[in-house]
């Protein structure tokens, strides 16, 4: 007698949620979704799963993917500002915020100006930048932002702002993200995104938390919930989500925390290749 096993699959059943990271986890290198990923997120969105985009980016520098995938016809929701901004796709409406205090702006402005640093603030559309670095260029190309330098940064600064980044070489920023740990009295979250950006965001305020609180909205459990990413300012929307799903382009350390790695890369649409063979048994 043969006896055949049949091998369930390990995706969960009962995905109500999925959360895609954008620059390199669901764009292309050039900064593209192809058509092949446009199809699939909506026919996942066709079946009622709700798509979340979540980003470091401005919510400006999401809309046109946004509608590029169809979430302004659909509920759905934008992360952008590493967590600090909440917006539904379809109306816009924010349906949560947070923005650095006065105190923190100051220390990290204090500290900025005392090691010779640029600093970098988005708003109305626009990069403001405290001086010139060789690192501004490369943030344009990703998000597409106008940049402008201020002489009165700091003044800028605690009119309001969801997050300021340091731009530098990546072995430097992580002398300035432990410098800022060790010596700063503020309460904050950081992350280095794209190697070469130290984003600093309020306390307590990441991609996880911002899933967290859509999840706590739709009622749904985190068990439902899925997530894309490839970067360490992804790690705390990996670990929440019930399954975290990393690129195969993606950092090492976010590989190891997450349930699954993806064959392909971005450049290869990783994202939908991963759906089409778990969710519609596509090869």
């Amino acid at each position: 007698m043969v006896i055949v096993l049949f091998m369930k699959s390990i995706i969960p059943d009962n995905i109500r949620i999925i959360a895609l990271d954008l620059d390199d986890t669901l764009l292309r290198s050039d900064l593209s979704i192809s058509a092949r990923t446009r199809d699939i997120v909506r026919r996942i969105q066709a079946m009622g799963i709700t798509v979340v985009l979540a980003s470091g980016r401005i919510p400006e520098a999401m809309e046109k993917y946004a509608r590029f995938l169809g979430l302004h016809r659909n509920p759905g929701y934008l992360i952008s500002n590493n967590g600090a901004l909440i917006q539904e796709s379809d109306t816009g409406t924010v349906v949560y915020e947070s923005l650095l205090d006065r105190h923190t702006i100051m220390s990290i402005c204090d500290l900025a100006e005392a090691e010779g640093l640029p600093l970098q603030m988005y708003a109305d559309n626009i990069t403001y930048i405290s001086k010139k670095n060789d690192f501004s260029a490369i943030d344009e190309n990703y998000t597409g932002l106008r940049q402008v330098v201020v002489e009165n940064f700091r003044d800028l600064a605690v009119e309001g702002c969801y997050e300021l980044t340091i731009p530098g070489d990546p072995v430097l920023l992580e002398s300035v993200k432990t410098m800022i740990e060790t010596y700063l009295e503020v309460k904050i979250s950081m992350f280095i995104s794209r190697k070469y950006f130290l984003q600093i965001t309020p306390d307590k305020t990441d991609k996880g938390t911002a899933l967290e609180k859509i999840t706590g909205i739709l009622k749904f459990d985190e068990s439902e919930v899925m997530a894309f990413g490839d970067s360490m300012n992804d790690e705390s929307m990996l670990n929440w989500a019930g399954f975290g799903i990393a690129m195969a382009n993606g950092n090492v350390k976010l590989k190891e925390i997450a349930n699954m790695v993806t064959d392909l890369s971005n450049d290869e649409d990783g994202v939908a290749d991963f759906i089409e063979k778990n969710f519609f048994g596509l090869s």
